[in-house]
């Protein structure tokens, strides 16, 4: 299938237009066009080369919405004409433990990634969503309700996920009281998401102009955290703090917020080791965590959720000649809060 899309050729070239071919239809494959795609932080890190060797050319992408065009044979899932929607991985082992429990992010032999990997017959290079069409098996996809603004959800697929598991695996139930550290392309869907679960959400930020936006987001208190003494006078009130920011902070003013048997967990990644005072996680019997994305059947729960309580992320919808621009914003956090392609334009 003629696909015309955006590519990173090398580590220090700007993306730029890219014809492939992707495959052809299997039995229990979807092809469809796309309608959207986010751009994440993290399709800048890989195109980049910024957290290792990456495989080129590269088609980032992996916050995808579309209308379904073909089936295969087998698919069961979807129709065509159906609004689709795809994320971090297309595929995985589907034998071990972790794939069988429905935690495929975790497989043990590691997920096919959208892009910047191979496939699972270990040669073709898996090529993301910043293109006209995609092809995926029906498993690695999940239903977008028309409910939704399609330019909204499709960040949902990366940024929403990775804070709707960790709410959920911790489960966060009306009264609770929930901390977000940051207030950009995650945080702010965790703000949505904590709120629409009825927490009690605080934002931590050290830029005071996005207090507004916290509010209208949901949030119940705005704590700006140049002021260290807003932060100690908030000691032990916390029973989950997510630290969704990829800046190298220190988390130790923030794991003093815990309550008895609370959890800090860590979805941003700054690349940097962090430095914690033992005596902070013992104290109260704290624990400090981490989580990635989500696995399929977690991600559909997590669109049907956001389509009940009409949550999308907040975006900035640019054409594909617009990409490169756009990352140089993202890295210099001028958006609120993700950008979206257009995919008509490429």
């Amino acid at each position: 299938m003629s696909t015309r899309a955006y590519a990173a050729l090398s580590a220090n070239a700007p993306l730029t237009p890219y014809a492939f071919e992707r495959r052809a239809l299997r039995p229990a494959d979807v092809a469809f066009d796309v309608l959207y795609a986010g751009i994440c932080h993290s399709d800048i890190h890989q195109a980049r080369e910024e957290w290792g060797p990456s495989l080129f050319p590269m088609v980032p992408g992996h916050e995808i919405v579309g209308t379904v065009t073909a089936i295969g044979s087998d698919v069961t899932k979807f129709q065509v004409g159906q609004r689709i929607g795809v994320g971090v991985f297309v595929d995985a082992c589907r034998t071990c433990e972790h794939c069988l429990a429905g935690m495929d992010q975790y497989c043990e032999q590691g997920f096919t990634p959208t892009y910047n990997g191979l496939e699972r017959d270990g040669v073709t290079i898996a090529q993301g969503g910043y293109a006209n069409n995609f092809v995926v098996d029906e498993r690695y996809a999940v239903t977008v309700s028309d409910t939704l603004d399609p330019a909204g959800a499709a960040p949902l697929l990366c940024a929403g996920i990775t804070l709707y598991s960790p709410l959920r695996h911790w489960n966060v139930t009306p009264g609770m009281q929930v901390g977000i550290i940051g207030l950009g392309g995650l945080g702010h869907m965790g703000v949505q998401l904590a709120a629409a679960m009825g927490a009690t959400v605080t934002v931590f930020s050290h830029s005071a102009s996005k207090e507004q936006d916290a509010y209208d987001l949901g949030a119940h208190h705005f704590v700006l955290t140049k002021d260290a003494s807003a932060l100690s006078a908030l000691s032990q009130r916390y029973d989950l703090i997510m630290n969704t920011v990829s800046a190298d902070i220190d988390l130790n003013p923030y794991l003093q917020l815990l309550k008895l048997h609370a959890t800090l967990v860590v979805v941003g990644l700054s690349g940097v080791p962090m430095a914690i005072m033992q005596g902070n996680l013992l104290s109260n019997r704290r624990s400090l965590a981490g989580s990635m994305i989500g696995g399929m059947p977690e991600l559909q729960e997590m669109m049907d959720f956001c389509a009940e309580h009409q949550i999308t992320a907040k975006v900035e919808v640019i054409a594909a000649d617009q990409i490169n621009e756009a990352y140089e914003r993202t890295v210099a956090s001028d958006v609120k809060y993700r950008f979206v392609i257009d995919a008509s334009t490429f």
